[in-house]
């Protein structure tokens, strides 16, 4: 089985913001090392989820540390109200045949 390396984090914005949210959400570069980006939010758009895979924990650690990351949490803090996040490794599930 393939392992995986994902980025999750969810937030609690500000009612109103989502498109702003989502523009500030924006790197302005391709993290090294991030292999997919997802991002889903609730239907009120008050809480959105970021999910993003990575080739392995050190790369996601690097672009957490990285000043384009900053740049990007400073330009979304106006918005968020709070926020939570984690790095999980895991795996697909495979579906059985019926």
């Amino acid at each position: 089985m393939e392992e995986h390396f994902v980025w999750m984090t969810t937030r609690r914005i500000k009612p109103g913001t989502l498109t702003d949210l989502d523009v500030a959400w924006r790197a302005g570069t391709h993290p090294e090392g991030m292999l997919r980006a997802y991002a889903y939010w609730s239907e009120d758009e008050q809480q959105i989820i970021g999910v993003s895979f990575w080739a392995s924990k050190e790369s996601c650690d690097a672009w957490l540390a990285s000043e384009a990351e900053a740049r990007r949490r400073a330009a979304m803090a106006p918005h968020v109200l709070d926020e939570q996040e984690a790095f999980y490794r895991g795996r697909e599930l495979v579906i059985p045949a019926s």
